[in-house]
């Protein structure tokens, strides 16, 4: 895809925003502004904006001088000219410093018969007062040509929080330079202000450090083994050639932060330490316990052991060198040392390690990993700067003046923030953008999880229950990880439109926030992507099929639904695939009988996403509520009470909802009919991933009783899938039985125990994944 600068970008949206109508032929619909202002009043008329228009300044004012010359550069290509600069009292863009506007990213913009007024009080006021009168002519339905009419309004504008971010993983899959601006570009349009460069990582080092060359020289490149899943590729062996990767100069570098400066989004880098830090360890084997050389990952590495020595002072050289060529080249408050996933077995068996423990009075490693953060902490507070890590630097005790990215769910922020510490929120539960945002099948290969765009924006960074300690709470950022993400139009997908939830979080008051305004608001935006030729998912528009409990009647229907309200639903139970003229979806269905469903979103007579399948199975156990032994984790327990019997099997999506998880422990379920039924068949469906440490039972058992409490052998089946196997797959268990009446059937499904010999968590606890229990 060509690369588009900025400002080019910028000019795209202002040519496509600009077609042949007259200003009375239509009546205009209220901005489609995002993230939403914080007050707006909106007139029924409009402001001309044309060649004829000047814009204005003071010359004492440089952030005035900088934008208004951005702004005429986008303008240009709309208008056929550059507009004149000078104050026109009935014609003009001015630009008017206000020091009493107290958020130094706040501005006002007022629209009338005289022109556009954008008063802020900094640079970054005026840019984001810039972003959103961009937004009010690229998406007005009132497009006359040659010119743009900008409704008459009135707006006061501040952001929520003032950490509002968004991390990019160029370890996992190398970016090129050009993209990392476009990045910066797609942040800056929606008022987010904070790029997390996530430099470092197992599988490669992507920042030139001077003093240590073969940092990229060969950490940074890995054996191409991009034909296996991420999690099942093999150790490399010696002798295959290391030439997939890449890594940024300096001078890349020095022109990136240039380049986001201007856009006034501040470069958080992150080096990660103590643990993954193996493409390090592969340049210098002298920075781990062992000191022996490893190669740089090609795919995942779990549990994390190659880990910086902290018992070595030479550790602590190597990283004061490395920082402070990363703080030449960063200026920005925060360097992130990442100090997650530690797996300390080599710390507990390492001398130096030990002796450190000693002398330093610690208790163990957990407090050896706190000493190591403080004094890297110290280091970078001596050179004014500050340190930020993910939550796990909590463990064992937090260095004094750090900051806590929570993202292990909230309670790290929360705790750091109850401790006195600043925090930013950035929980997997919602702002993992590497997760599912749709149906798993449906979608191009994700990590896991499923956070659509809905689900974005419910997250609130400082919910009401922090009390006081809210005011500690920084903001928050969407995380993008690449292991599967190995291309900028990948990245593209992941990013778009969840990032329209999630400027509109950290931007917006939570009292603003409304999903029916904001999801009409990013429709509108949607054919500006199209014609700036951005990847963005349309998953929004795919049907789910949700069911329903009645719990009065003991039924459960079916519910169609679409995250996108704009468009009707047609659908089909008779496998063929539905367009505009088949069954419109009205009201949830009852069904009586095991059929396939087919829904798609059409707006007019155009399918607006893709026809989503789903199997209904209606059986004998369908809807009941099993008695179960061992209950399911409680983070895989499903997004109902109803998931093993609601009739709908799930997607290879384990973080769907649509499973039960049990960590090292069988499932055994009894089903109690009110009148003893015939039971011919037993199917019990459970999931095997063996990257995610999901492994298909060994077997399944199940008994019958005709009365009472007393349980007969009706059958048995073992697995015959390897456990060994490395591809993602349902696998079903059939038990036939003999078509006897039972008034109960018990179902034992056995855990493997613990992940197998040669697995990356080999002795711990193994995942068991079940989703719907067919019995007929």
């Amino acid at each position: 895809m060509k690369t588009l600068t900025y400002l080019a970008l910028l000019n795209m949206i202002g040519f496509l925003a600009c077609s042949p109508m007259q200003q009375d032929a239509v009546q205009p619909q209220p901005p489609a502004i995002i993230p939403q202002p914080v007050q707006m009043e909106v007139m029924d008329r409009a402001f001309e904006l044309s060649a004829n228009t000047a814009i204005a300044y003071s010359e004492q004012d440089e952030n005035a001088k900088v934008i208004a010359e951005m702004l005429n550069n986008m303008l240009h290509p709309v208008l056929g000219q550059k507009l004149q600069y000078g104050d026109d009292q009935k014609n003009a863009i001015r630009f008017v410093k206000d020091s009493s506007i107290e958020n130094a990213e706040g501005y006002r913009l007022k629209v009338d018969q005289k022109g556009i007024t954008l008063s802020a009080r900094s640079g970054a006021g005026y840019f984001y007062g810039v972003q959103t009168l961009r937004q009010l002519w690229g998406n007005s339905d009132i497009r006359p040509s040659n010119q743009v009419m900008i409704p008459w309004l009135k707006i006061n504008d501040h952001p929520r929080f003032e950490w509002r971010g968004m991390m990019l993983d160029v370890s996992r899959h190398f970016f090129p330079k050009d993209f990392i601006k476009k990045f910066i570009d797609y942040l800056a349009m929606n008022k987010l202000n904070t790029f997390h460069w996530h430099l470092v990582d197992d599988q490669g080092w992507r920042i030139e450090i001077k003093k240590y060359p073969l940092l990229t020289e060969k950490g940074a490149w890995r054996v191409n083994k991009e034909n296996l899943h991420w999690n099942s590729r093999p150790t490399p062996e010696e002798g295959e050639v290391a030439d997939f990767g890449g890594f940024y100069t300096q001078e890349d570098i020095r022109e990136i932060v240039k380049y986001a400066a201007e856009r006034h989004v501040t470069i958080v880098p992150e080096i990660e330490m103590p643990a993954h830090v193996s493409a390090a360890i592969s340049a210098y084997p002298w920075l781990s316990c062992k000191q022996e050389p490893i190669p740089v990952p090609s795919g995942g590495v779990w549990p994390i052991t190659d880990i910086y020595c902290a018992g070595n002072d030479s550790t602590f050289m190597f990283l004061e060198d490395v920082l402070t060529e990363v703080m030449d080249l960063f200026p920005s408050q925060y360097i992130h040392v990442g100090g997650d996933e530690a797996t300390k077995t080599a710390w507990e068996q390492c001398p130096k390690c030990q002796r450190r423990i000693k002398t330093e009075g610690l208790s163990d490693v957990h407090e050896l990993q706190s000493y190591f953060i403080s004094r890297v902490e110290q280091f970078l507070n001596a050179n004014g700067r500050r340190l930020i890590g993910w939550d796990e630097i909590l463990e064992g005790g937090l260095a004094p003046n750090a900051t806590v990215m929570s993202w292990r769910g909230m309670n790290g922020g929360i705790e750091a923030a109850k401790k006195g510490h600043k925090a930013v929120m950035s929980p997997g539960t919602h702002l993992y953008f590497d997760h599912y945002q749709g149906q798993q099948q449906l979608e191009p290969p994700a990590f896991g999880g499923y956070s659509p765009i809905s689900h974005v924006y419910t997250f609130d960074p400082a919910p009401d229950s922090l009390g006081e300690a809210a005011s500690y709470i920084l903001g928050g950022q969407a995380n993008l990880w690449t292991e599967y993400v190995p291309s900028p139009e990948h990245a593209e997908y992941m990013i778009f439109p969840r990032i329209y939830a999630l400027a509109e979080v950290l931007w917006t008051p939570k009292e603003k926030k409304d999903w029916d305004n904001f999801i009409d608001r990013v429709n509108r935006h949607l054919p500006t992507l199209d014609k700036m030729g951005v990847n963005y998912a349309k998953s929004m528009n795919n049907v789910d099929i949700v069911p329903v409990f009645n719990e009065t009647e003991k039924t459960i229907s079916m519910k169609m639904e679409a995250e996108n309200p704009k468009g009707d639903i047609y659908y089909t139970t008779d496998g063929s695939e539905p367009d505009a003229e088949s069954e419109k979806y009205a009201s949830p269905l009852y069904p009586g009988r095991t059929m396939q469903i087919k829904a798609g979103l059409f707006q007019g007579d155009q399918l607006s996403g893709k026809i989503s399948t789903t199997e209904i199975f209606i059986h004998h156990a369908f809807g009941m509520r099993p008695q179960q032994a061992n209950p399911p984790a409680e983070k895989y327990s499903g997004n109902n009470e109803f998931v093993l019997t609601d009739g709908i099997r799930a997607n290879l999506n384990f973080g769907s909802g649509q499973w039960q998880g049990f960590n090292g422990k069988d499932m055994e379920a009894i089903f109690s009919f009110d009148n003893p039924v015939t039971i011919k068949k037993v199917r019990v469906g459970t999931l095997h991933d063996y990257g995610s440490w999901i492994f298909r039972p060994d077997q399944v058992t199940v008994y019958g009783s005709k009365e009472g409490n007393i349980y007969e052998l009706l059958g048995k089946t073992q697995a015959t899938l390897p456990v060994t196997t490395a591809e993602k797959q349902i696998v079903d268990f059939d038990i036939q039985l003999s078509g006897q009446q039972f008034s109960k059937i018990k179902i034992v499904v056995d855990n493997i125990g613990t992940c197998p010999e040669g697995h990356s968590g080999e002795g711990s606890s193994a995942w068991l994944f079940l989703d719907e229990i067919i019995i007929e």
